[in-house]
């Protein structure tokens, strides 16, 4: 990446070196209008499943295990295993948050001949692989740490320039059909790493590291396969004040942006809530012998994940044909929260299945329709790196909020950090909000 300043000599009246480049660097974009090649799309779905079997199996159960690990070392006390688990989701995901903003503009304005997306997404993905090393082998809670931290960076210095080639090469007819897709490999990844996790439960070295390393050689494909575009001039010299904008979008200038960022925002607050204590949850709450945890969030994910594909492709396929977002966003999000409000009352593994059901219902119409909602309300087409990045905030910080707040909220009137019925209750209502914040955006119907 590399900028440049020039005088205003030979310039046309009144334009300086400066605003001529950026004149240039905010309309050189047109926005897609064939449908994106196939061969992208394929890798693209590929690469976004091996991704997430590589990260998520790590992060739903290989936390819970290392941790669980650390305790019988003596290195976490075992009342302690709760809030360990909140500080270090917390840590990572504000790692992931801050990544995925300077990432996705980094790939917005970088100047090599390869492309603007190519370099980060294969970079990220072996510094995730890296990352994953240390951590499972760390012998503390702090090397854990830093190891998810490091994960998360590398993890989102991918996935912000990758989810942005969805704006660069996808048309708005065909954003519906392939956001519910993406969704779909996504989640079957994050199925696929939880049978990992389970199978190598005893083996944090290729549970963490063997899929990462699948990973990368499927990321090297896809980019080879992208059809990235190379920025036409270098982009100017930005100032510092630039450089802090870059995590800001105006939300007097671009309402429907910033209620759209809320809405995620806060139903991923209520994911996370949940899932960043599910391992203590099902040990602690249900009372699910610790060996046999793991078998019991693989069956679950895969309940969830089955009823997840099947909504999310009839929604986003639905959604095209209708030529409507808002409807199915907003009656998602308030499905998720009724699910989450009711993880209270779940006393045994089997109610626990029909839950997990219930929640991959609702989440699978919400992914199948609201990554094309948020690239539809997309302020500026040529930012659109930066953009997402922006948005994708709401999906990092709250990961970062929620297991941190969660942690306390558990103790509360609880020495041994089970008070799951004032937290799950504080994401349900926190979800409902985020379905309400759907209904004033005007430009998407």
């Amino acid at each position: 990446m590399s900028s440049v300043s020039g005088s205003a000599a030979g310039n046309p009246s009144g334009m300086t070196a400066a605003s001529r480049v950026a004149s240039h660097e905010h309309h050189w974009f047109k926005e897609p209008t064939e449908p994106a090649p196939k061969s992208y799309v394929t890798w693209l779905l590929l690469a976004q499943l091996f991704f997430f079997i590589a990260l998520l199996g790590p992060a739903i159960v290989g936390i819970g295990i290392k941790i669980q690990d650390l305790v019988h070392a003596g290195a976490i006390a075992e009342n302690g295993a709760t809030a360990a688990a909140g500080v270090l989701g917390g840590v990572g995901a504000l790692f992931a948050t801050i990544a995925n903003v300077i990432f996705g503009k980094v790939s917005d304005r970088t100047t090599s001949r390869w492309g603007r997306r190519r370099i980060w997404i294969v970079l990220g993905t072996v510094i995730m692989t890296i990352a994953f090393v240390i951590m499972a082998l760390a012998p503390s809670l702090l090397m854990a740490t830093v190891g998810w931290a490091l994960a998360q960076l590398g993890a989102n210095m991918t996935l912000a320039p990758f989810i942005a080639t969805i704006a660069d090469h996808v048309p708005k007819f065909q954003r519906g059909k392939i956001t519910a897709a993406l969704g779909i490999a996504q989640n079957v990844g994050i199925l696929g790493g939880t049978y990992v996790a389970e199978f190598f439960a005893d083996q944090l070295f290729i549970m963490f590291v063997a899929p990462s390393i699948l990973a990368i050689v499927v990321m090297i494909i896809f980019a080879f396969v992208l059809p990235d575009q190379v920025l036409p001039v270098k982009p100017e010299r930005q100032t510092f004040r630039e450089v802090i904008e870059t995590f800001w979008v105006s939300p007097v200038k671009h309402p429907d942006y910033a209620l759209a960022w809320w809405s995620r925002f806060l139903i991923t607050f209520a994911s996370f809530g949940f899932t960043a204590f599910r391992y203590f949850y099902l040990l602690n709450h249900i009372e699910v012998p610790e060996e046999q945890i793991p078998s019991v969030i693989s069956t679950s994910v895969l309940i969830y994940t089955i009823a997840l594909v099947i909504v999310s492709y009839a929604s986003g396929w639905l959604s095209d044909k209708l030529g409507r977002r808002k409807v199915f966003v907003w009656s998602s999000t308030a499905l998720f929260a009724i699910g989450t409000t009711a993880l209270i009352f779940v006393e045994d593994v089997q109610t626990f299945f029909l839950l997990e059901l219930l929640l991959g219902i609702a989440y699978g119409m919400y992914v199948g329709v609201d990554m094309a909602l948020v690239v539809d309300v997309l302020p500026n087409p040529d930012d659109s790196g930066k953009d997402l990045g922006v948005f994708n905030i709401a999906n990092a910080l709250p990961q970062t909020f929620a297991p941190m707040i969660g942690a306390i909220m558990v103790y509360i009137n609880d020495p041994t950090g089970n008070n799951y019925g004032l937290w799950f209750s504080i994401c349900g209502a926190a979800c409902l909000i985020g379905a309400v914040v759907i209904f004033p955006i005007k430009t998407v119907k």
